[in-house]
């Protein structure tokens, strides 16, 4: 079945493609959409139906009164869904929309917060882009636009949406610092690509040269010895002045972390996370880090000791803060699809199979995670002797790796072992022919190869 939907959802978008590149919008929105619906993850389809919507609305779009009716009546709709945590419905509803009017501010609106409630942020960034193009006269929307460039790190994107933001806002001061550090950090990003490769080349751009100094030291990839203690009493006063600077308090603890001062790091994140007085799900993350890298350092020095005993049940009490730690960060951010992933390899790892499966099944939604979502899937279903589940997801995944890497080496060898296990071993001999014929090493490949070349021929002899 899966197979056939992926099939079905490539037909779509390469005529899809073929009506867009040939100027058949219309019937480009009809392929694509099916595209879409068959093979709702595929974030090149997405892209490729935004790109027909807005030719085809362009070419033939009319918005009058029944249409503004039409749209506010299908974004309460959306909205309802996203409510209910219905994300996959509210997508499918929000590109419907977006055929009516995929250049209308709300309706991009409507079409974001439901890919985000599926947890689909590149797909929610497609309609992002979609935004950039109409969003100047709504600020709510174009300040959005900057926040995502700002996060993708596109500068010289976010400064062109804050400098259209400003001018809707001309007396707004949030806005013009907003402005200013954009066109800081772009106007960086230009000087460093131009004078790449030459000596002294960045120093040249800056006239102050004891601050060239310092951004030489802040922007080195890791910062020791003399360099770091500098920074670090720097970022110390710094935050004695401004004690609310989380951007100071993050750069702290990183160089602390640099310079495996872990201990430190944790105190650090600590005090920022209380400084801050909200949820921060980038200083909980670096404080998860710096403190297994605080018991890792601990459990090494142990060992160097020789007191064995005690790395032993340091090991074991940093296994048990990992796992305390991710089910503590799932239920504060239940909608972080990587942390759900995460926290299921650690049920499977602990055999709670069912507990596992709740947090895969929703980690698949995470574009980053889902093949390896859909292997664990498969290794839940086996342990629970679900073999028929499991092979659906193996072959899902499967059919999603184009390459034998790792990955797909594990899928292939665990189908040819349901295989085997249910008696097909001309089946389960491709299967592992498939790996072997990439990694004559894998596992215990070769003797289960003999193994099942034998049966077969006994097979045929008897």
């Amino acid at each position: 079945m899966a197979v056939d939907l992926a099939q079905k959802a490539q037909n779509f978008t390469n005529r899809g493609r073929q009506a867009l590149e040939s100027g058949r919008y219309e019937l480009a929105v009809d392929m694509l959409m099916e595209a879409v619906s068959a093979a709702p993850d595929i974030l090149e389809t997405r892209k490729l139906l935004r790109a027909a919507q807005i030719a085809n609305f362009r070419k033939n779009g009319k918005v009058g009164f029944g249409a503004k009716m039409g749209y506010l009546l299908a974004r309460n709709k959306i909205m309802g869904l996203v409510k209910k945590g219905q994300g996959a419905e509210a997508m499918a509803e929000a590109e419907k929309l977006l055929c009516q009017n995929p250049l209308d501010a709300d309706n991009i609106e409507a079409a974001v917060k439901a890919a985000e409630a599926a947890g689909k942020t590149d797909h929610a960034a497609i309609s992002i882009e979609a935004a950039y193009e109409c969003s100047n006269k709504d600020p709510a929307l174009l300040e959005r636009v900057a926040t995502y460039y700002q996060m993708a790190k596109n500068w010289e994107k976010a400064r062109d949406a804050y400098r259209k933001l400003s001018e809707i806002k001309p007396g707004d001061q949030r806005i013009m610092q907003l402005l200013k550090n954009t066109e800081a950090q772009a106007t960086m990003n230009a000087g460093w690509e131009q004078t790449a490769g030459k000596k002294g080349g960045f120093q040249a751009l800056i006239a102050n040269k004891e601050q060239a100094k310092k951004l030489d030291q802040a922007n080195k990839a890791v910062i020791t010895g003399d360099d770091a203690d500098a920074l670090i009493a720097e970022k110390l006063q710094q935050i004695e002045k401004e004690p609310k600077n989380m951007n100071a308090r993050r750069a702290l603890a990183r160089l602390y972390i640099q310079n495996k001062r872990y201990y430190e790091a944790v105190e650090c994140l600590q005090a920022a996370i209380e400084a801050a007085g909200a949820m921060d799900p980038e200083l909980d993350r670096m404080l998860s880090q710096a403190t297994v890298q605080y018991y890792d350092q601990q459990i090494e020095l142990l060992r160097q000791n020789g007191q064995e005993d005690e790395a032993v049940q340091m090991e074991a009490d940093k296994n048990q803060f990992v796992f305390d730690d991710l089910a503590s960060r799932v239920e504060r951010y239940p909608n972080d699809l990587h942390l759900r992933y995460l926290l299921g390899v650690q049920y499977y790892t602990y055999e709670y199979y069912d507990e596992a499966l709740e947090h895969l099944q929703l980690a698949q939604k995470s574009p980053k995670d889902r093949l390896w979502a859909l292997y664990y899937l498969a290794m839940c279903f086996l342990k629970k002797d679900q073999t028929d589940m499991a092979v659906m997801q193996l072959e899902t995944a499967r059919d999603a790796i184009p390459m034998m890497d790792d990955l797909k080496k594990k899928v292939v060898y665990q189908l040819g072992l349901c295989a085997e296990s249910q008696g097909d071993l001309e089946k389960a001999y491709q299967y592992y022919k498939d790996v072997y014929s990439t990694d004559v090493g894998f596992e215990d490949l070769s003797e289960r190869m003999l193994a099942v070349s034998q049966a077969i021929k006994a097979q045929k002899q008897g």
